[in-house]
């Protein structure tokens, strides 16, 4: 029942002046892709961090720039939450909605306080229950609480759209000629690396002089091809059209990027274990990539190859 009752977050006949609240990466990618169903009036204000996915993504929307929030980073949680105070007064907006993750603890219960109403929706890649951000504002009882997974949806925690709901598999109508052209992408997150991942594709005998490496914090200087650390979006953009096969860490925002383009991507969950990331959430979202068979998920220490060589013979369509 909690999937059919109408959703107010959802159900609006009026545009209204929504505060937009996520840190960058996937849960900007996320509330991006939301934000147009949710009938967004002028006057809307987007709170994340200064990044060049921030440039690209909200170029035509008004942005409040804060200072980067790591994970679990409280102290610079505290000070986000002081700029947006001083930046947003009671009345200015309907609503504030954000997909995660510091800055939703930073914003949403001190705009609840406020008397502006607040919504949560929880990533996609929390597939089995909600974040430690989900699971501090659940016990706040300020924020209206929503999961894109039926499967652990409540009264509390409404069922919302998916965001992948809307892609599926079919196959290429042709393989791609050999030597293929990779193109790996890590991710932006930090201070994690993500070497297992590269140590395999190194390994694997699949990597050449074309290949093309976006490694973020997993600095290299033993790849062939050409690595940088970041890309704008047109570089970005370009590479993926480019590329035979796309590599791609399990991240939401790039595994959407992805998707988008018509691409069934090879995507690597970063591990906990070795400090790859703050928890296996990259492990939830690989798995449901691959149950709705949208992508190839290998994990670091596992066949790449072969991988790689499944994800060449395929595409993803929207439905």
């Amino acid at each position: 029942m909690h999937a059919h009752a109408k959703d107010p977050l959802l159900d609006s006949t009026r545009p209204r002046r929504i505060l937009f609240v996520a840190s960058t990466g996937g849960h900007l990618a996320q509330l991006k892709r939301i934000s147009g169903s949710l009938n967004p009036a002028p006057g809307s204000l987007w709170v994340t961090f200064d990044s060049p996915q921030t440039d690209s993504l909200l170029a035509h929307d008004e942005v409040l720039r804060v200072p980067y929030v790591k994970p679990r980073d409280f102290a610079a949680t505290f000070k986000a939450s002081r700029i947006v105070a001083k930046s947003v007064r009671k009345g200015d907006f309907d609503l504030v909605v954000s997909t995660g993750a510091a800055l939703a603890v930073a914003v949403l219960p001190l705009m609840r306080v406020k008397g502006i109403p607040a919504y949560y929706i929880e990533s996609v890649s929390r597939t089995d229950g909600p974040s430690l951000t989900g699971r501090i504002l659940a016990a706040s009882r300020l924020v209206s609480l929503r999961t894109q997974h039926e499967r652990w949806a409540t009264k509390r925690w409404r069922q919302f759209p998916a965001v992948l709901s809307r892609f599926e598999s079919a196959e290429r109508s042709e393989p791609p000629a050999l030597p293929m052209r990779i193109f790996v992408t890590l991710g932006t997150i930090r201070p994690y690396r993500f070497d297992a991942v590269v140590d395999q594709l190194l390994a694997s005998g699949m990597v050449n002089e074309h290949t093309v490496w976006q490694l973020g914090e997993t600095s290299r200087n033993d790849l062939p091809g050409t690595a940088v650390a970041y890309m704008k979006d047109a570089d970005f953009a370009k590479e993926c059209d480019a590329a035979d096969v796309v590599v791609t860490h399990a991240g939401v925002g790039t595994i959407l990027a992805l998707l988008e383009k018509g691409i069934h991507p090879v995507v690597v969950p970063r591990r906990r274990d070795r400090g790859e990331h703050v928890d296996d959430h990259q492990e939830q979202i690989a798995q449901l990539t691959s149950k709705l068979q949208i992508a190839q998920h290998v994990e670091a220490d596992g066949n790449v190859r072969s991988a790689i060589e499944q994800a060449a013979v395929r595409r993803v369509v929207h439905v």
